[in-house]
Order: C-alpha cells, then structure tokens, then sequence
C-alpha cells in the first residue's frame, strides 16, 4: 500500500480513535504507578526505531525478567492484560505508521536481542519488509505457529505484497482481534 494513504489512514485513525487512546492512557495512570505509554527500540530495515505502546506492565518490569510474557506473568497489570488480549495497547503504533517507522501491514517489529538470536535466514524477514501494525502471521495463526513459520508467513508476504494482500489482511484483522483466538 503506497505509504501515502498508509500515512493519512493513520492520521485518521489517530484523530479518530484519539480519544479513546487517551482514556485507556489516563486509566492505566489510574491503576498502575508510572507513565501511560511504553517506548521500546525495535529494528526494522536500515536500523532501529521508536515503538510506542500502551504501558501494560509494572514500572521497571520489562527488565527484571524475560522478555516474552507467559500468561498470568506477574509483571503485566489486571489492565495491560485486558488491553494485550484486545490489542488496544497497540494503538499508538498509529504514531509510528504516520511517522513513516511502520507500516499498517508488515512483520511484527522485534526487539534488538531478538535479532540478533536470529539464524541468518530468520534475518531476511527484517531486511524484506518494513515492520507492521499487523500482518499474516497476526491473522494466520499467531501463537498456534512455531517462530520457523512465522518468519516463513513474514517472507511470503514480502515476497508477494501487493495492495489487496494488505487489503485483505487488514480487512482479517479485526476478526483475529475480536475472536481473541491465539491471543497472548
């Protein structure tokens, strides 16, 4: 998708789901010590850049243990687990799409130390395309598939990206998102 219309898409979006992206900041102030949003560094072609989440772990959390999350891990709060399972926390990475650091559709962006636990093949899904808000491995699968397929799903997509394939995957996204199924 031309990012021109990926960038207004999310200017539109931000305008429009603003408000609700305030309200779920100023609740998760409410029920949780320190800032309403999370920044982490995540890598996409050419570098890294700024991801903005939705905080929904405890301050300091994110460092004091694994990186990836379990169900019931005690670091994520009554609220971050809500806004993870519906991926509201997800919102504000419209600010990145506008920005130009994501795309509405891509592979999900990972983190530094991901990368580079990566094996060389692993490394083309960060070379290929540029990271998204959502893409096939969300509405293929998500945590029923190994991380082998999810880069296999990620280089298809690169490999055969065309305008109604992210058409079509974001037309699935919100069924993935409301159905909750694989969610983490």
């Amino acid at each position: 998708m031309p990012y021109v219309i990926q960038r207004l898409v999310a200017l539109v979006g931000l305008i429009l789901l603003g408000p609700l992206i305030l309200g779920l900041g100023l609740a998760v102030r409410l029920t949780s010590p320190g800032p309403a949003f999370h920044r982490a560094t995540r890598v996409r072609p050419g570098g890294t850049f700024a991801l903005y989440k939705l905080r929904t772990m405890r301050v300091g959390a994110s460092s004091s243990g694994p990186g990836i999350t379990a169900a019931g891990d005690r670091r994520v709060t009554g609220l971050g687990r809500a806004l993870r399972r519906s991926k509201l926390d997800e919102l504000p990475q419209l600010w990145n799409v506008l920005r130009g650091d994501m795309s509405l559709v891509g592979p999900r962006p990972p983190l530094q130390y991901e990368v580079e636990q990566y094996q060389s093949w692993h490394r083309r899904r960060v070379l290929e395309a540029k990271p998204g808000l959502t893409g096939l491995w969300q509405v293929s699968g998500r945590s029923r598939t190994t991380f082998d397929e999810m880069v296999r799903l990620d280089l298809r997509y690169a490999k055969s990206y065309s305008f109604w394939t992210d058409i079509k995957i974001l037309l699935a996204t919100p069924r993935a998102v409301i159905s909750g199924k694989d969610a983490c």
